[in-house]
């Protein structure tokens, strides 16, 4: 077998590179503002049974990439055994060159497990064996995890609806790193979607104590999450969309209609787009007044796969990037809190590179000198969080905006062994100015550069969300 590939330099061309990472961002601690990890899990501080349920269980990267390599799906989500999975998963691993997979796996294996070899066929029993024994000691539960990759602050993802009774747990037994729900109310955005929207409605009303029969009294029932959310420590709220809604105005007639339509349950309502458009600015306005940072996500197109989207659920691997239109109705969304002055810091991901400069200079519009960087260009997301994908991002950040004010990488994952990525970016960063330090491109000050990078990877963040 070749020589192992994760060398101290992995990534790293050239002097400055090697330079600006070891010496400057390295060690530094990871403020992870936005992922999917399970707060119940932090609060428990679960100890995982096996390799196969604490990486392979929910993570749809590696789900699509057995399908791709003829794995049944009796092996990736169905009734086979932990250890089964485990050893299909390593059997496909050495054919998925070039995909990030193959750099996060053998990342994730080695900075997590102390693994220095290729995972394949061959050497899966013994891995897998390896890990099944280092997971069941006390440093490898998920508290244990989040300190050994030196985290310092975890942002989840929670319902509006949610009790938060995990993110209580974990305050009051005063853990060392700060764990911090998001307000992610999206499911009550989509009315067009009748039988979820009335199950959620009745969630929001249970949550908040409020009969909803209106539009007051809906904006009065996210009202009450937004500030039990606050209570809670909350201070980000998320959002996921194709595009952003182009109508943002309810008018009588829709107000009324909207009234009945809670009465009968059975006629669809006229207007999704205005009832989005009108309740997201709304909540926006709140998160303003709350001096909160709002986050959307923006391009995906979901489900594409019926069929195997009704058989496995949601979230199994079966989203892409989509090509919607994004600038009109991103810049009359975000002027329009703009006009009354109750745009709050805002934090935009692309998931379609050809928008990355739509999005860069759409930053330029709004922000307006109260802060620094108020509005960012999120970092590269889903099918974007690899090399590539980071750069391009990147360079368009840098050519058409400050990449200085860049608050840097999140895993937006639900794997406790996802923080890799944070090392993965930081290491592209690096190269990046490295690059064009070598080519004359930048000044040959590796304490000027390493400072923008410090701050890049760990300081814009911290004081973005003022931790």
């Amino acid at each position: 077998m070749s020589s192992y590939f994760l060398t101290d330099d992995f990534l790293l061309q050239g002097k400055h590179a090697k330079n600006l990472y070891h010496d400057y961002v390295k060690n530094l601690p990871i403020i992870d503002y936005h992922c999917h990890l399970p707060p119940d899990e932090i609060a428990n501080n679960k100890q995982f049974a096996n390799l196969t349920e604490i990486w392979l269980k929910g993570d749809h990267y590696k789900w699509r990439a057995q399908r791709t390599l003829g794995v049944n799906e009796e092996f990736i989500t169905g009734s086979a055994s932990d250890e089964v999975k485990f050893q299909h998963w390593a059997r496909v691993v050495p054919q998925t060159v070039r995909n990030p997979l193959f750099h996060w796996t053998h990342m994730e294996l080695k900075n997590v497990f102390g693994v220095k070899e290729y995972l394949n066929e061959s050497s899966g029993p013994k891995i897998y064996e390896h890990c099944n024994q280092l997971l069941q000691t006390p440093e490898f539960t998920t508290r244990s995890l989040l300190k050994s990759f030196n985290v310092e602050y975890v942002g989840t993802t929670d319902e509006p609806w949610d009790q938060l009774a995990f993110h209580k747990q974990i305050a009051d037994g005063h853990f060392s790193i700060k764990v911090s729900p998001s307000f992610r109310p999206d499911k009550i955005l989509f009315i067009e979607k009748q039988t979820d929207f009335f199950h959620y409605l009745g969630l929001l009303e249970n949550a908040s104590g409020i009969t909803i029969k209106d539009i007051p009294t809906l904006l009065e029932a996210l009202q009450n999450r937004v500030d039990y959310f606050h209570e809670h420590g909350c201070r980000v709220s998320d959002h996921g969309f194709e595009q952003m809604p182009g109508n943002l105005q309810l008018t009588l007639t829709m107000e009324m209609e909207f009234e009945g339509f809670l009465k009968q349950r059975s006629i669809p309502y006229s207007a999704p787009e205005n009832f989005m458009g009108f309740v997201l600015l709304e909540l926006c306005k709140m998160y303003h007044q709350k001096g909160w940072v709002q986050q959307f996500h923006l391009g995906p197109i979901r489900d594409n796969n019926s069929r195997l989207n009704q058989k496995l659920g949601a979230n199994s691997g079966f989203d892409s990037i989509g090509d919607f239109p994004q600038a009109a109705n991103l810049s009359r969304f975000l002027d329009n809190l703009d006009k009354s002055n109750q745009l709050c810091k805002t934090i935009l991901y692309n998931i379609n590179p050809s928008d990355n400069e739509v999005f860069a200079t759409m930053l330029g519009n709004f922000n307006d000198g109260s802060e620094k960087g108020k509005i960012q260009f999120g970092s590269g997301w889903w099918f974007l969080d690899q090399k590539d994908g980071m750069e391009k991002q990147m360079n368009a950040l840098s050519n058409m905006g400050l990449i200085s004010t860049f608050i840097g990488m999140i895993t937006d994952s639900r794997s406790f062994l996802s923080f890799p990525r944070h090392e993965y970016f930081r290491r592209t960063l690096c190269n990046l100015f490295g690059e064009e330090m070598d080519k004359g491109l930048l000044p040959n000050d590796e304490k000027w550069m390493g400072d923008i990078l410090k701050n890049i990877c760990y300081y814009n963040a911290k004081e973005y969300f003022n931790l």
